[in-house]
């Protein structure tokens, strides 16, 4: 089984304190400046995590259905964070707060066993995209993403995705044509 889907199975088993929240398309989760110590569940749809610079967004993560998303930074520092998460598609979360997540892997041996085999997958994901962005070219970073997550490409624009991978959307759109 999927670890991210057995994580959520024992969620539920545990009747682990949550909220389901709605959003519509092009609504935020979060927003800059804010603290989010929340863990977020993609029941439905999909939602990206993004910074502002002066001149224009960043995308950094890209979630969809079955996925756990949240702002790390804030989640771990309990702190503001400078990222966006806003739905790209009408979507459906269940969110968890971080305290009650926090006991919840303590009491269970099982999840957090998952918990850190999901955090050192997102690691290794991390590295593999800093290495991209850092070294290979607009048409390698793309090859590598199509085989690392296919999915990725039926569930998100591909605007979104040309931002994720550093690029124009125009040069993906070649990238995919070609």
């Amino acid at each position: 089984m999927d670890p991210i889907a057995r994580l959520q199975e024992l969620m539920e088993a545990a009747a682990l304190p949550s909220t389901s929240l709605e959003l519509k398309r092009n609504e935020f989760l979060k927003t800059s400046g804010s603290i989010d110590t929340r863990l977020y569940y993609i029941d439905s749809g999909s939602l990206r995590i993004f910074f502002e610079d002066e001149f224009e967004e960043h995308t950094i993560r890209l979630g969809y259905t079955g996925n756990f998303i949240a702002s790390l930074d804030s989640f771990i520092s309990e702190k503001p964070s400078d990222l966006y998460i806003q739905a790209i598609k009408k979507c459906r979360v269940t969110a968890y707060k971080k305290k009650d997540y926090t006991a919840f892997l303590s009491a269970s041996i099982e999840a957090k066993e998952i918990w850190n085999s999901v955090n050192e997958w997102l690691i290794y994901q991390q590295i593999e995209r800093e290495k991209d962005i850092l070294i290979q070219s607009p048409k390698a970073r793309y090859k590598r993403v199509l085989e690392r997550s296919p999915r990725l490409f039926q569930e998100i624009p591909l605007k979104y995705i040309a931002s994720y991978l550093r690029m124009t959307p125009e040069t993906l759109s070649r990238l995919r044509n070609s």
